[in-house]
């Protein structure tokens, strides 16, 4: 009996061993994720501020067309109106 009882203590303790590493990786896995997930967060607000931007710019340059069309009329008119 208590040499059964030996190797169930050993084995314990093995498992006990291969518990703390798999937490150990399982902690620094997470912290790759976090890691991971919020340069992805950055990125994604990057590419959110730069299409904001190419938006903004878009519509300045449709304003510019139609005011420099408007201005080629003395009167601000479509020349279809006239």
């Amino acid at each position: 009996m208590e040499k059964i009882n030996s190797k169930l203590f050993v084995q314990n303790c093995y498992i006990m061993q291969e518990n703390a590493r798999l937490r150990k990786k399982a902690e620094q896995l997470n912290q790759e994720n976090q890691q991971l997930l919020n340069e992805l967060k950055n990125r994604l607000t990057k590419q959110q501020r730069s299409g904001n931007m190419q938006e903004g710019a878009n519509n300045s340059m449709m304003a510019d067309h139609y005011l420099s069309s408007s201005s080629n009329n003395p009167n601000g008119q479509n020349s279809t109106n006239n």
